[in-house]
Protein backbone atom coordinates (compact mmCIF):
# COMPACT_ATOMS: atom_id res chain seq x y z
CA UNK A 1 0.00 0.00 0.00
CA UNK A 2 2.06 2.40 1.39
CA UNK A 3 4.83 1.72 -1.88
CA UNK A 4 1.92 2.36 -4.55
CA UNK A 5 0.60 5.44 -2.55
CA UNK A 6 4.13 6.80 -2.55
CA UNK A 7 4.20 6.28 -6.58
CA UNK A 8 0.87 8.06 -7.36
CA UNK A 9 1.67 11.12 -4.89
CA UNK A 10 4.86 11.68 -6.57
CA UNK A 11 3.34 10.67 -9.86
CA UNK A 12 0.56 13.86 -9.31
CA UNK A 13 3.02 16.12 -7.60
CA UNK A 14 5.65 15.59 -10.75
CA UNK A 15 3.26 16.50 -13.28
CA UNK A 16 0.99 18.94 -11.41
CA UNK A 17 -2.00 16.57 -11.66
CA UNK A 18 -4.21 17.63 -8.98
CA UNK A 19 -4.39 21.32 -7.34
CA UNK A 20 -5.90 22.83 -4.82
CA UNK A 21 -9.88 23.20 -5.47
CA UNK A 22 -9.76 20.96 -7.88
CA UNK A 23 -13.02 18.87 -8.89
CA UNK A 24 -12.09 14.96 -9.33
CA UNK A 25 -13.47 12.36 -11.19
CA UNK A 26 -12.45 9.03 -11.27
CA UNK A 27 -14.08 7.26 -14.25
CA UNK A 28 -14.87 4.17 -12.49
CA UNK A 29 -15.20 0.66 -14.94
CA UNK A 30 -14.96 -1.16 -11.86
CA UNK A 31 -12.24 -2.95 -12.76
CA UNK A 32 -9.19 -3.63 -10.93
CA UNK A 33 -7.59 -0.51 -11.53
CA UNK A 34 -9.89 2.35 -11.68
CA UNK A 35 -11.44 0.86 -8.50
CA UNK A 36 -7.72 1.12 -6.40
CA UNK A 37 -7.64 4.65 -7.96
CA UNK A 38 -10.43 5.84 -6.35
CA UNK A 39 -9.73 4.03 -3.15
CA UNK A 40 -6.06 5.42 -2.89
CA UNK A 41 -7.18 8.83 -3.67
CA UNK A 42 -9.32 8.94 -1.10
CA UNK A 43 -6.62 8.10 1.15
CA UNK A 44 -4.32 10.49 -0.30
CA UNK A 45 -7.13 13.17 0.38
CA UNK A 46 -6.10 12.87 4.12
CA UNK A 47 -2.90 14.13 4.07
CA UNK A 48 -2.58 15.98 0.33
CA UNK A 49 -1.00 19.06 0.82
CA UNK A 50 -3.78 20.70 -1.03
CA UNK A 51 -7.47 19.88 -0.66
CA UNK A 52 -9.98 18.80 -3.49
CA UNK A 53 -13.19 17.15 -4.49
CA UNK A 54 -13.72 13.69 -5.40
CA UNK A 55 -16.09 11.46 -6.92
CA UNK A 56 -16.80 8.26 -9.20
CA UNK A 57 -18.42 8.14 -12.39
CA UNK A 58 -19.26 4.31 -14.35
CA UNK A 59 -20.69 4.95 -17.91
CA UNK A 60 -22.84 2.07 -18.27
CA UNK A 61 -22.02 0.55 -21.66
CA UNK A 62 -25.74 -1.31 -21.81
CA UNK A 63 -24.78 -5.12 -21.25
CA UNK A 64 -27.80 -7.15 -19.86
CA UNK A 65 -24.95 -8.49 -17.28
CA UNK A 66 -22.92 -4.95 -16.08
CA UNK A 67 -23.36 -5.20 -12.34
CA UNK A 68 -22.95 -2.14 -10.54
CA UNK A 69 -23.87 -3.54 -7.00
CA UNK A 70 -20.11 -3.30 -5.62
CA UNK A 71 -19.12 -0.33 -7.19
CA UNK A 72 -22.17 1.30 -5.09
CA UNK A 73 -21.45 -0.36 -1.81
CA UNK A 74 -17.53 0.58 -2.44
CA UNK A 75 -18.52 4.30 -3.17
CA UNK A 76 -20.77 4.58 -0.40
CA UNK A 77 -17.88 3.00 1.94
CA UNK A 78 -15.53 5.26 0.93
CA UNK A 79 -18.08 8.43 1.08
CA UNK A 80 -17.84 9.14 -2.68
CA UNK A 81 -20.70 10.78 -4.21
CA UNK A 82 -21.26 8.16 -7.39
CA UNK A 83 -22.56 8.84 -10.67
CA UNK A 84 -23.90 5.56 -13.08
CA UNK A 85 -24.52 7.04 -16.62
CA UNK A 86 -26.81 4.62 -18.77
CA UNK A 87 -25.64 4.64 -22.80
CA UNK A 88 -26.27 2.61 -25.73
CA UNK A 89 -22.82 2.52 -26.48
CA UNK A 90 -22.34 -1.92 -26.43
CA UNK A 91 -25.83 -1.31 -29.38
CA UNK A 92 -23.99 1.11 -31.57
CA UNK A 93 -20.65 -0.86 -31.17
CA UNK A 94 -21.50 -4.25 -31.68
CA UNK A 95 -25.12 -4.01 -33.14
CA UNK A 96 -25.02 -1.01 -35.34
CA UNK A 97 -21.16 -0.30 -36.38
CA UNK A 98 -20.92 -4.12 -35.80
CA UNK A 99 -17.06 -3.63 -35.17
CA UNK A 100 -13.80 -6.15 -35.30
CA UNK A 101 -12.06 -4.29 -33.06
CA UNK A 102 -14.54 -1.96 -30.97
CA UNK A 103 -11.84 -1.43 -27.99
CA UNK A 104 -11.12 2.39 -29.95
CA UNK A 105 -14.72 3.22 -30.68
CA UNK A 106 -15.94 2.22 -27.17
CA UNK A 107 -13.21 4.29 -25.42
CA UNK A 108 -13.81 7.49 -27.32
CA UNK A 109 -17.17 7.15 -26.29
CA UNK A 110 -17.07 6.65 -23.02
CA UNK A 111 -15.07 9.40 -22.88
CA UNK A 112 -17.44 11.63 -24.59
CA UNK A 113 -20.17 10.34 -22.09
CA UNK A 114 -17.50 10.79 -18.96
CA UNK A 115 -17.18 14.28 -20.42
CA UNK A 116 -20.44 15.47 -20.67
CA UNK A 117 -21.30 13.96 -17.41
CA UNK A 118 -18.92 16.37 -15.74
CA UNK A 119 -19.78 19.44 -17.50
CA UNK A 120 -23.07 19.04 -15.70
CA UNK A 121 -21.58 18.46 -12.41
CA UNK A 122 -19.00 21.32 -12.17
CA UNK A 123 -15.91 18.30 -12.54
CA UNK A 124 -12.59 19.45 -14.13
CA UNK A 125 -9.90 16.71 -13.37
CA UNK A 126 -10.80 13.01 -14.94
CA UNK A 127 -8.43 10.29 -13.50
CA UNK A 128 -7.80 7.33 -15.17
CA UNK A 129 -6.48 4.12 -13.75
CA UNK A 130 -3.97 3.20 -16.49
CA UNK A 131 -0.76 2.19 -15.60
CA UNK A 132 2.53 1.51 -16.95
CA UNK A 133 2.18 -1.90 -18.28
CA UNK A 134 -0.93 0.02 -20.43
CA UNK A 135 1.84 2.66 -21.63
CA UNK A 136 4.30 0.03 -23.14
CA UNK A 137 1.17 -2.51 -24.54
CA UNK A 138 -0.07 1.25 -25.98
CA UNK A 139 3.33 1.77 -27.52
CA UNK A 140 3.36 -1.43 -29.23
CA UNK A 141 0.00 -1.60 -30.09
CA UNK A 142 0.70 2.09 -32.33
CA UNK A 143 4.22 1.02 -33.21
CA UNK A 144 2.77 -2.65 -34.71
CA UNK A 145 -0.68 -1.89 -35.54
CA UNK A 146 -0.92 1.82 -36.61
CA UNK A 147 2.47 2.70 -37.62
CA UNK A 148 3.66 5.22 -35.23
CA UNK A 149 5.56 6.03 -31.97
CA UNK A 150 2.88 6.98 -29.44
CA UNK A 151 1.81 6.10 -25.90
CA UNK A 152 -0.24 7.22 -22.97
CA UNK A 153 0.00 10.88 -21.69
CA UNK A 154 0.34 11.47 -17.63
CA UNK A 155 -1.51 15.04 -18.09
CA UNK A 156 -3.94 16.26 -21.26
CA UNK A 157 -6.05 18.84 -21.47
CA UNK A 158 -9.52 18.53 -23.96
CA UNK A 159 -10.01 21.93 -24.95
CA UNK A 160 -13.07 21.13 -26.89
CA UNK A 161 -14.78 20.00 -23.63
CA UNK A 162 -12.38 21.81 -20.82
CA UNK A 163 -11.22 18.40 -19.37
CA UNK A 164 -8.25 17.62 -18.06
CA UNK A 165 -7.25 14.33 -18.23
CA UNK A 166 -4.45 12.55 -16.24
CA UNK A 167 -3.27 8.76 -14.99
CA UNK A 168 -1.82 9.13 -11.77
CA UNK A 169 -0.74 4.72 -11.85
CA UNK A 170 1.26 5.62 -15.09
CA UNK A 171 4.32 5.05 -13.19
CA UNK A 172 2.99 2.35 -11.29
CA UNK A 173 3.68 -1.58 -12.33
CA UNK A 174 -0.22 -3.71 -12.78
CA UNK A 175 1.41 -5.94 -10.02
CA UNK A 176 1.92 -3.64 -7.53
CA UNK A 177 -1.76 -2.64 -8.35
CA UNK A 178 -3.02 -6.25 -7.93
CA UNK A 179 -0.87 -6.73 -4.32
CA UNK A 180 -3.03 -3.42 -3.00
CA UNK A 181 -6.37 -4.66 -4.86
CA UNK A 182 -5.76 -8.19 -2.75
CA UNK A 183 -4.67 -6.99 0.61
CA UNK A 184 -6.79 -4.47 0.90
CA UNK A 185 -9.89 -6.29 -0.34
CA UNK A 186 -10.57 -3.85 -2.85
CA UNK A 187 -13.90 -5.31 -5.00
CA UNK A 188 -13.62 -6.16 -8.75
CA UNK A 189 -16.36 -6.19 -11.47
CA UNK A 190 -16.10 -8.62 -13.75
CA UNK A 191 -16.05 -7.33 -17.60
CA UNK A 192 -19.24 -7.56 -19.23
CA UNK A 193 -18.02 -7.08 -22.68
CA UNK A 194 -17.88 -9.89 -24.67
CA UNK A 195 -14.07 -8.83 -26.15
CA UNK A 196 -13.17 -9.17 -22.83
CA UNK A 197 -9.67 -10.46 -22.99
CA UNK A 198 -10.37 -11.36 -26.00
CA UNK A 199 -8.60 -7.71 -27.92
CA UNK A 200 -5.01 -6.08 -29.42
CA UNK A 201 -4.00 -5.07 -26.08
CA UNK A 202 -3.86 -8.64 -24.40
CA UNK A 203 -2.04 -10.25 -27.08
CA UNK A 204 0.61 -7.41 -26.82
CA UNK A 205 0.39 -7.99 -23.07
CA UNK A 206 1.43 -11.68 -23.36
CA UNK A 207 3.97 -10.58 -26.34
CA UNK A 208 5.59 -8.36 -23.84
CA UNK A 209 5.28 -11.34 -21.16
CA UNK A 210 7.23 -13.41 -23.65
CA UNK A 211 9.79 -10.46 -24.62
CA UNK A 212 10.05 -9.97 -20.16
CA UNK A 213 11.30 -13.55 -20.22
CA UNK A 214 13.57 -14.10 -23.06
CA UNK A 215 15.66 -10.56 -22.04
CA UNK A 216 16.77 -9.63 -19.44
CA UNK A 217 15.85 -5.75 -17.94
CA UNK A 218 13.81 -5.63 -21.38
CA UNK A 219 10.81 -3.57 -19.04
CA UNK A 220 13.11 -1.30 -17.79
CA UNK A 221 14.78 -0.58 -20.93
CA UNK A 222 11.43 -0.27 -22.85
CA UNK A 223 10.22 2.41 -20.35
CA UNK A 224 13.71 4.17 -20.38
CA UNK A 225 12.95 4.66 -24.17
CA UNK A 226 9.55 5.67 -23.74
CA UNK A 227 10.92 8.86 -21.92
CA UNK A 228 14.20 9.04 -23.92
CA UNK A 229 12.70 11.78 -26.21
CA UNK A 230 16.62 13.13 -27.10
CA UNK A 231 17.73 10.06 -28.27
CA UNK A 232 15.06 9.41 -30.53
CA UNK A 233 16.87 9.07 -34.05
CA UNK A 234 14.11 7.73 -36.56
CA UNK A 235 14.21 7.78 -40.61
CA UNK A 236 13.53 11.61 -41.82
CA UNK A 237 11.10 12.83 -44.79
CA UNK A 238 13.49 15.09 -45.44
CA UNK A 239 16.91 16.53 -45.14
CA UNK A 240 16.86 18.79 -41.55
CA UNK A 241 18.95 21.70 -41.66
CA UNK A 242 20.33 21.68 -37.92
CA UNK A 243 21.88 18.77 -36.20
CA UNK A 244 20.10 20.04 -32.91
CA UNK A 245 16.67 19.89 -34.43
CA UNK A 246 13.87 17.72 -32.63
CA UNK A 247 13.08 14.68 -35.19
CA UNK A 248 9.12 15.68 -35.65
CA UNK A 249 7.89 12.17 -35.44
CA UNK A 250 9.26 12.25 -31.95
CA UNK A 251 6.51 12.41 -28.65
CA UNK A 252 7.67 12.11 -25.55
CA UNK A 253 5.52 10.92 -23.03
Amino acid sequence: MKNLIGNMRRTIQEYAMISEGDRVAVGLSGGKDSMALLYLLKRFQQFSPFSYHLEAITIDPGFENFDTEAAKTFCKMLEVPYTIVPSNIAHIVFDVREEKNPCALCANMRRGFLAETMRQKNLNILALGHHQDDALSTFMMNMLYAGKLNTLEYKSHLSRTDVTVVRPFLNAKESDIIRVVTHEQIPVVKSPCPMDRNTNRETMTQLLSQINRDIPHSRTNMVTAMRNEAQCNLFKNKIVSSKNQKNPLCKGD
